[in-house]
């Protein structure tokens, strides 16, 4: 059986996309199916590339069990829009970013925003924490926690 593959796409690839890798990882992990899954995560851009994941998001994601060990990277749009089945953007940004990228109606087909995946929830986007407190790495979470849960939901039913 073919593996899903997901790839998280946020502006820098250090605290949105890097979680909710992490937190869908998790999520497959504790459901007992990841070895069907290939998760991954990149950034719009590349500026942070090689680096590891926002000190702050790490703290906040280690202190729910979430281990954040990607390391950043852009999205390589001749490769991921190939290698992956479903590519999901943070915010409406992100999104318009990534339709930008696609070579293709096929490729666009793959984009969704996580919030999509959050049910009827007030959340229309995963906003970037990165110049807020702590309360927005929080909230980042939440939003990830409902929306990984969501995203599951909508990969596994038959």
């Amino acid at each position: 059986m073919d593996k899903i593959r997901i790839l998280f796409v946020c502006l820098g690839n250090i605290c949105r996309s890097p979680s909710a890798e992490a937190v869908m990882k998790a999520l497959v992990e504790k459901k007992g199916v990841a070895s069907r899954f290939d998760i991954d995560s990149a950034g719009v851009i590349g500026y942070h590339e090689g680096n590891p994941a926002d000190a702050r998001m790490q703290r906040h994601a280690k202190k729910r069990g979430y281990n954040l060990t990607s390391i950043s990277r852009p999205v390589k749009p001749a490769v991921d829009f190939n290698n992956f089945d479903i590519i999901i953007g943070m915010d409406d940004q992100n999104i318009r970013d990534l339709l930008y990228m696609a070579p293709d109606d096929d490729a666009r087909n793959k984009i969704y925003k996580m919030t999509s995946f959050a049910g009827d929830s007030q959340w229309s986007e995963v906003p970037d924490p990165y110049y807020g407190g702590d309360a927005g790495f929080e909230l980042v979470l939440d939003i990830l926690e409902v929306s990984c849960e969501g995203l599951y939901g909508f990969l596994m039913k038959d």
